[in-house]
């Protein structure tokens, strides 16, 4: 959804008592005919009602008992643009459940109890530009989850319990742009994961518990703008994992993280800072956690001290090295001498045998 879109939204919705005052409608529910608007929010209903009006554009029906919802469960509604059904007690989402809200384009499902999505949005609606899902108890995606929702911008999935997530998943929202999956239980990503979000540019991975990223993660997200991988458990950083992001410029947050200040880690981050498109935009609230004696201590205080140990454990192998091969020459040296001294004494005795 656009910005023009949101402000359009925010200013029919949010200041409707301009309009006039709202009437009682349908039971628990109120009504502005003329925005096309009803709220029935807070209304204890436990059943979606199919018979509002079908020119309806605004339906809010959170803070309701709602559990299930099942195909067809809104009726005709073809002109129906946002659909709040956050906070209600919904476990299951049936395919076709909004398969006649053609028009669709928010759909807010946050903060309910939903555990799996399986068919769910196999029959769309494909107009949809905004799908909110945060604060439920998914733990994985499947493979065509979102599938016919191709014209989908912004998926929310955050606040979950999610896992796994399989290859494929988002193969069917090539148009995405903004992707939140902070606060999930995420330990890995997998290889192909993001491969056909080449639209992506925001992706929240915020509080997960990733402890590595593999190379190429991020290759094919070339629109990328901002990566967040704050408050995740990386000690370390691949650099090729984040060299894989290929946008103009990326800007990526990594604070929040248990880091182990080595000399690997500074020349990863070394490297970065030489790599213009990307920008570590929270590199000086970075934090050591290891070894014990850097713990808390800011990773711009103490790089200069992370390769000292290095350094000069090369320069005592070098100069080692350098003695050994002095040593060598100068025993070689002594050895041809001794030769030479041997020969010429040999060739004085011969001579004097002579005379």
């Amino acid at each position: 959804m656009s910005p023009s879109t949101h402000w359009c939204f925010f200013l029919q919705y949010t200041f409707i008592s301009l309009s006039g005052p709202a009437k009682a409608c349908y039971k628990a529910c109120t009504c502005l005919p003329d925005l096309k608007y009803i709220n029935c929010s807070g209304g204890n209903l436990s059943a979606a009602v199919s018979s509002f009006p079908s020119n309806t554009e605004y339906l809010d029906l959170s803070e309701n008992l709602l559990t299930a919802l099942p195909r067809g469960a809104f009726g005709a509604l073809w002109g129906l643009k946002v659909l709040l059904l956050s906070t209600n007690n919904i476990t299951s989402v049936a395919a076709g459940a909004f398969i006649k809200l053609q028009s669709l384009q928010r759909l807010d499902l946050s903060g309910n109890r939903i555990g799996a999505l399986g068919d769910s949005f196999a029959l769309g609606p494909g107009s949809l530009s905004q799908l909110l899902l945060s604060g439920n108890r998914l733990t994985a995606l499947e493979i065509g989850a979102f599938r016919d929702l191709d014209g989908l911008a912004r998926l929310d999935l955050s606040a979950n319990l999610i896992q796994l997530i399989h290859p494929g998943a988002f193969g069917g929202v090539t148009s995405l742009r903004r992707l939140h999956l902070e606060g999930n239980r995420l330990r890995v990503l997998g290889t192909g994961l993001f491969s056909t979000l080449h639209s992506l540019e925001v992706l929240g991975l915020r509080g997960n518990p990733l402890g590595s990223l593999e190379p190429g993660v991020f290759a094919p997200l070339p629109s990328l703008a901002l990566l967040d991988l704050s408050f995740n458990r990386l000690s370390g950083l691949n650099f090729k994992a984040l060299l894989g992001v290929r946008s103009p410029v990326a800007h990526v947050l990594l604070e929040g993280n248990p880091w182990h200040c080595d000399c690997e880690l500074q020349r990863v981050f070394d490297k970065l800072g030489r790599v213009r498109r990307i920008s570590l935009d929270d590199y000086r609230e970075l934090r050591c956690s290891e070894p014990a004696e850097m713990r808390g201590r800011a990773v711009t205080e103490v790089e200069g001290e992370l390769c000292v140990g290095e350094t000069v454990t090369v320069l005592v192998l070098t100069l080692t090295v350098l003695v050994t091969v002095a040593a060598s020459l100068i025993m070689a040296e002594r050895s041809k001498r001794s030769t030479e001294a041997k020969e010429e004494e040999g060739g004085a005795t011969e001579a004097y045998s002579y005379y």
